[in-house]
């Protein structure tokens, strides 16, 4: 056969692939069972979520973070509340802090959990998302007792939480953290000691420190190659420098260290919980979740019958909402997949001028053409897996 008559060819991974992690449609060129091109293609899950945020008063965009990184809600919008707050200079009192960062640290584990198990499933095995998946119907009974909802929880507000926990519920995280630190040494035991695991996943996908940099990665992805960059010790936010607590990290950057990341970060989890639940007990966690300023915080259900100023008040603030003084501020958290980020623009209405999100799956998505390059169609759903993304925070 004549040299010009031998190509590669292209067929699509998606776009309803099982292993895509939401809608995402890749077309990949293949030079026999070898990657020599990803193109991905995204947008079949695109919400509008940032345009919709011009339209409604502050406090109605909450919800619309739940719905990005819908495996860990309240993580996103934590960020979203801390950008108003920011502009609007509000103080968050302890006990909410300490809620915040609790929950913030279960959505950790929610995420993890799902990642390392499905990315065995990704790779043959069935036992360890059943393991883990019924952890994390568990986790979304805490979401659920706290919020009222099982996912889309909308409970952080501007200023605080919206309610305070009950006190069993307290009581029944505190009791879960043991017995899962023994499930997580279990997986340990069952997926990252486990030959075949190992074999689909050790070398693969390897990133330097230097195109973590490049190409924009955070969270677990820059951890995995040494460098102990996370956003709670570097640039600390609400109660995390009291907190102790360590950061893991990796030395080969590659599918493997991805995932030895995440179990470590789920133990640290575990431990800034107990260490939230310790504080929420003692004098300094007592007192109120939530602001008692007016401009921002609706008064109290009691006041709210007695009072007609107070209903006024209410009524007010759940309609028009509240003015935010003109200005702009980029405020980023260390969400579970990385660095998820809100730049907010206002223009002194009520509602946002302009609302940008920085997804981290975003960035991790463009990289796939460099990490895929090489190896064969059997690991684009590892690597892919292993870079943990999920397409409501990255088509938003």
């Amino acid at each position: 056969m004549a040299e010009h008559d031998i190509r590669n060819f292209s067929i699509n991974f998606g776009p309803q692939h099982p292993a895509a992690h939401g809608v995402l449609r890749l077309v990949l060129e293949l030079d026999g069972e070898v990657v020599d091109r990803v193109d991905p293609h995204i947008g079949l899950l695109h919400r509008g979520t940032e345009k919709f945020c011009e339209y409604k008063p502050y406090l109605q965009c909450i919800p619309y973070f739940d719905r990005l990184d819908y495996v860990a809600p309240m993580n996103q919008e934590h960020a979203f509340c801390l950008a108003v707050e920011k502009l609007v200079g509000v103080d968050i009192p302890k006990r909410a802090q300490l809620i915040r960062v609790l929950y913030s640290e279960i959505g950790r584990i929610l995420s993890h959990l799902l990642n390392v198990t499905t990315q065995a499933m990704d790779v043959g095995a069935l036992t360890p998302p059943l393991w883990g998946f019924e952890e994390r119907e568990k986790l979304m009974g805490f979401y659920e007792r706290a919020s009222g909802s099982r996912l889309h929880a909308n409970y952080f507000r501007f200023g605080g939480v919206r309610q305070d926990l009950p006190p069993d519920l307290i009581n029944d995280i505190e009791a879960w953290c043991d017995p899962f630190l023994r499930i997580v040494d279990d997986l340990h035991n069952l997926v990252m000691e486990n030959r075949i695991f190992k074999q689909r996943n050790v070398d693969i996908a390897t990133i330097t420190i230097e195109d973590c940099w490049r190409w924009g990665f955070s969270g677990p992805i820059v951890r995995s190659c040494g460098a102990a960059w996370d956003l709670r010790k570097a640039q600390p936010y609400e109660c995390y420098e009291e907190l102790d607590f360590d950061i893991p990290v990796g030395k080969n950057g590659d599918n493997y260290d991805r995932q030895l990341i995440r179990m470590e970060e789920m133990r640290q989890s575990v431990r800034i919980m107990r260490q939230c639940i310790t504080k929420l007990r003692a004098p300094e966690g007592q007192g109120a979740v939530r602001s008692n300023d007016g401009k921002v915080a609706p008064p109290s259900r009691k006041e709210m019958k007695r009072s007609m100023e107070a209903l006024i008040h209410h009524f007010k603030l759940f309609t028009e909402g509240f003015h935010v003084p003109a200005g702009e501020v980029y405020v980023p958290i260390e969400a579970p997949k990385g660095e998820f980020g809100v730049y907010l623009v206002a223009d002194g209405t009520n509602k946002a001028h302009r609302c940008y999100i920085r997804a981290p799956g975003y960035a991790h998505l463009q990289a796939m053409d460099f990490l895929c390059k090489g190896h064969m169609l059997a690991d684009v759903a590892g690597i892919l897996g292993s870079i943990d993304i999920v397409f409501g925070e990255v088509d938003r």
